[in-house]
Order: C-alpha cells, then sequence, then structure tokens
C-alpha cells in the first residue's frame, strides 16, 4: 500500500495485544466516576482504573492546564532545559513530603520510579564507601512493578515465574498478613512479629550487605489493601536506622490522597527515606510518577559524579503541569478528607456484606483503597478452590452490570481472591449505592452459582 492511499481505520481482528486476547467494549468517552462505551452503555469506575483516576475523569480544570501547557510546547528534555512545570511540581511535593524529603525525580510510571528509588539507593551507597550494600529487601507477596528490576522486589508468582531464572531474585519477609493468624499475640505483639522478621534477615544476608527495606504502606493488587498492625511501621523505621540501611515506602497506589491522607505514611507519622509516587500523581491525565528523597541522599549522589539514571520523559512539561493541577484539584477541593470520610462509608458498607455472605472472610484497607477477600471458611481462611477462578468470576459479574472492580490472587498469585473497591475520590454517598447495589447481585449470583451460603 502506498503512503498516500495509507488505511487508518483499524483492522478486524485487532492487531492490538496486552495481557489475554479477550475483548472488552470500545471506550467513547469518561466523565466523573463514569466510563461510556460506543455501543451506548455507561460504566461505573469502581476501581478508578488500576487505582488511578483519584480525581474522576475528564476535570475540565486539569484539561484547561493541559492545553494551556501544550500552546507552549510538550517536550523539552531534562538535560538541554528546565521547564516551570516540573520545577513547580517539585517544589509543591517536597513541601508535602515529610520534612527533609525536598528532592525530587520525575518518570512515567510507577515501575520506572521503583526502579529509580532502588538505583539513587545503590549509588548513595556507593558514594559512601559502601559498595557491598547490594540487597534490598521486600516482602512477600507485594507488587513494586513489572520492569526486571523492579520483578526482583516483586512477590506476585504470576509475574516473576516466566523470568525468574533471568534476574537475581533479591531477599524477601513475610507481609505482615496478621489477619490470617491464628495465636494468642496482641495485634501490638504481632506488628512486631512482623517487623522483627527484617532484623532477622538482614542478619541472615549479612548487615554490611544490606542496602534497603521497601514496602507498601497498604498494600496494592497482590495484597489487596494490606494494612499492618500500627506498632509494625515504627518498628520497621527502628530497625533500619539500627542497621543504616534506607527504608523506601512504594505510595504508587497509596500516595495522593488515596488513603485519606496525603501520603499512607502519615497515618503512622513516618518519615521514610525515599517515597515513591506514580498513579495518583498523573491521576489518568498523563504518565508520571516520581521519587521524593532526602536532600542528603540526592547530594552525596550529585557530589560523587551524578545520577547514573534517566528516562527520555522525565520531567515532562506536559505531564508535569497535569500533576500540578491534578494536585491543585486534591488540595482545593479537600479531597484527601473526603477520601476519608467516604471511605469510611463505603469500608461499613463492604463489613455489611460479611453478616450476608460468610465466604467473604476479610474487609480491610485505608480510605478510598478498600479490598475483600473471598474464603472457604472463615474460621480457618482457607482459600475457595483455586479452580473456581473466583477472583476473575466475580470481576465478570459485576462487569455485566456495568460495574468495574478489580481483583487479583491473595496468596503471592496462584490461590486466594481479593477485590479492590477503589472509587475516585470524587465518589458521593449516593454513589456509593450505585457500587454496593450491582456488587451485592453480583454476590448473590456467584453464590447461587458455586452452592455457597447466602444469608440474605
Amino acid at each position: 500500500m502506498t503512503h498516500d492511499v495509507f488505511d487508518w481505520s483499524p483492522a478486524e481482528p485487532s492487531k492490538l495485544f496486552y495481557q489475554s486476547g479477550s475483548r472488552r467494549p470500545m471506550f467513547a468517552r469518561s466523565e466523573g466516576c463514569y466510563v461510556f462505551t460506543t455501543d451506548g452503555a455507561r460504566y461505573f469506575d469502581g476501581s478508578s482504573g488500576a487505582m488511578v483516576s483519584n480525581i474522576g475523569h475528564s476535570n475540565p480544570r486539569v484539561l484547561a492546564a493541559m492545553r494551556e501547557e501544550m500552546a507552549r510546547g510538550t517536550f523539552a528534555y531534562r538535560l538541554h532545559f528546565e521547564s516551570e512545570p516540573a520545577e513547580r511540581l517539585a517544589t509543591a511535593l517536597g513541601r508535602l513530603a515529610p520534612p527533609g524529603l525536598t528532592r525530587v525525580f520525575f518518570a512515567s510510571g510507577g515501575s520506572e520510579a521503583v526502579e529509580s528509588a532502588i538505583k539513587l539507593a545503590r549509588q548513595y551507597a556507593l558514594a559512601k564507601g559502601e559498595a557491598s550494600r547490594t540487597e534490598v529487601i521486600s516482602r512477600y507477596p507485594a507488587y513494586h512493578g513489572s520492569t526486571f528490576g523492579v520483578l526482583a522486589v516483586t512477590g506476585y508468582e504470576p509475574l516473576t515465574r516466566p523470568f525468574a531464572p533471568m534476574f537475581r531474585d533479591m531477599p524477601k519477609i513475610p507481609a505482615p498478613r496478621a489477619y490470617l493468624d491464628r495465636d494468642n499475640l496482641s495485634d501490638e505483639e504481632r506488628g512486631f512479629k512482623y517487623a522483627d522478621m527484617l532484623r532477622e534477615k538482614i542478619e541472615e544476608i549479612g548487615p554490611k550487605r544490606a542496602l534497603a527495606f521497601i514496602l507498601e504502606p497498604v498494600g496494592g493488587a497482590s495484597t489487596g489493601a494490606l494494612v499492618a498492625p500500627d506498632s509494625y511501621y515504627q518498628r520497621v523505621r527502628d530497625i533500619c536506622d539500627e542497621y543504616g540501611i534506607l527504608l523506601i515506602y512504594d505510595e504508587v497506589m497509596t500516595g495522593v490522597a488515596r488513603t485519606g491522607k496525603f501520603l499512607a505514611a502519615e497515618h503512622w507519622s513516618q518519615s521514610p527515606d525515599i517515597i515513591v509516587l506514580g498513579k495518583g500523581l498523573g491521576a489518568g491525565y498523563a504518565p508520571l510518577s516520581a521519587v521524593v528523597a532526602r536532600a542528603d541522599i540526592v547530594e552525596v549522589v550529585l557530589d560523587d559524579g551524578g545520577f547514573m539514571h534517566g528516562y527520555t520523559y522525565a520531567g515532562n512539561p506536559l505531564a508535569c503541569s497535569a500533576g500540578l493541577a491534578v494536585l491543585k484539584e486534591v488540595i482545593d477541593n479537600d479531597l484527601i478528607g473526603a477520601a476519608a470520610r467516604m471511605g469510611e462509608r463505603l469500608k461499613a458498607r463492604l463489613m455489611a456484606l460479611m453478616e450476608r455472605f460468610p465466604f467473604i472472610g476479610d474487609v480491610r484497607g485505608k480510605g478510598l483503597l478498600l479490598a475483600f477477600e473471598l474464603v472457604k471458611d472463615r474460621t480457618t481462611m482457607e482459600p475457595l478452590p483455586r479452580e473456581w477462578n473466583a477472583y476473575h468470576k466475580l470481576v465478570e459479574l459485576a462487569y455485566a452490570r456495568k460495574l468495574v472492580i478489580y481483583a487479583r490472587r491473595t496468596r503471592g498469585g496462584d490461590v486466594g481472591d481479593h477485590f479492590l473497591v477503589c472509587p475516585p475520590l470524587i465518589v458521593t454517598e449516593a454513589q456509593i449505592d450505585e457500587i454496593m447495589t450491582p456488587l451485592t447481585e453480583s454476590l448473590a449470583e456467584f453464590a447461587r452459582a458455586f452452592g455457597l451460603k447466602d444469608e440474605g
């Protein structure tokens, strides 16, 4: 075909591939908490996409800010020019972060930002003459991204297993899934128990080899909004300080108001050494993520020859203008408070489902990062049979009712079923009904399909 008659129409069947060959309705437009498809249907975005669209879809003020920036230009390479949107956004993030975390590095997505944080930690150790520090400890299960570098700290078997021979796995400790424990410990004691596993791992690998510990303060896709006992967080901080290793908070999913605080770290008055942001920072308007680090860490690295790392779109002015506008919406409209208030209402509604459906074993999370887990037996927390594929089945039942929720396997990726219910932070109380009605109907149909108890 010659270029002058090139056919720009999409081909049938689709030439696009992603995670599977299944098809979905064609996106037409989106607004607020809703997504519309070309067949005229309207879907309630009960998961904010992949916990991304924190301020809702098609916010007119964000779009206006992006148009204004597009009129000036869309690209300025960071090694050639500074850009005002990047400078302003970095300043704002430094003011919103814990004291001392004032230096910012931008990337385009969570995986890129986590990898950047790990590389920053490593270069900091090298600059200090601690070349033996190579081990980044993480938790299992956990999700930190999908590049080879961050797969090494991710604990989710379906994603890591195919590539395990191709990268060097990093040491891991159990995620603090205290809700599964059947012991006589108090919540405080359980928090200490899980935190002390970090000390044990550091001693096992050798304190001089330990570089950093990375954690999701509230779990994401791999653990379904997992929250550790309160005592866990400060004990982890103390252990990192004791051994001189860096504490990295992966707030790609939790950051920018999702949990009812600007950062989830604030729930426990924590100040990590490095924080990673993504998802809600660009909020679906532009690919954007960030590393926010202690100033002294960055200065040591820069003085030692510079940060040997980078991306073409790091600090892109169009993406950063979107991020600035998103932050303004979050702050000016108190979406932090909204996430806390509406999160309490939604969590109470999800908890009420446990009275009707005994196969709901747990409801957890903070703010509007919430999840529930299905089990065969609530007493033992035995998961549903793997072959039921409950994590997929319930999502499809809800989707048929025009409700979008997000699911993953709970116990490392192979068994267990949890569902994230994380609407945009602009959700109203009336819209919570729009979530709960189809969700309840879907659970009732799921119960009928598999012969499970429904006391409704």
